[in-house]
């Protein structure tokens, strides 16, 4: 594939939730959401966007931006926006890292929930022990090598 190709099969087959949210400042927690739905030229990426953000307990927030948005809340229109572009695989890097233990435990519970109904392949990176326990599976990385499996 070319780089246009690989574009176009990362932007319809993987999905992305960054450790530092990736959220655009200048666009509301919907228009954030919508953003991925209308490259991909979905008719209903307004509907879709919304339902995922009322999914993640955000529907009264739509209309608010990132800086009127807490960490967790800004998490959660992350989440949403990743999981609304129906990827077949989901990567989550440190999505908790920016959270208070008490946020962050329910972003995760939300994430493994939304990967559940949604049938999505999630690939988590993380140094909590504790969430890699709740994995199906689990590989570990040192120093760049594969050391336990």
């Amino acid at each position: 594939m070319d780089e246009d190709g690989r574009a176009q099969f990362r932007g319809r087959e993987v999905g992305f939730v960054f450790q530092s949210f990736q959220l655009l400042p200048a666009l509301t927690a919907l228009e954030n959401v919508m953003l991925p739905l209308e490259l991909q030229g979905r008719r209903n990426a307004r509907e879709q966007a919304a339902n995922y953000l009322s999914r993640v307990e955000l529907g009264p927030r739509i209309d608010h931006y990132p800086s009127q948005l807490s960490g967790g809340e800004q998490q959660r229109v992350a989440i949403a926006r990743a999981f609304a572009a129906e990827p077949r695989i989901l990567f989550a890097d440190e999505p908790t890292g920016n959270l208070d233990t008490r946020t962050g435990s329910h972003i995760i519970d939300l994430l493994f929930e939304l990967n559940r109904e949604e049938g999505t392949t999630l690939v988590l990176v993380t140094h909590d022990e504790v969430l890699a326990a709740r994995c199906e599976r689990r590989l570990c990385i040192e120093a760049g090598l594969l050391v336990a499996v």
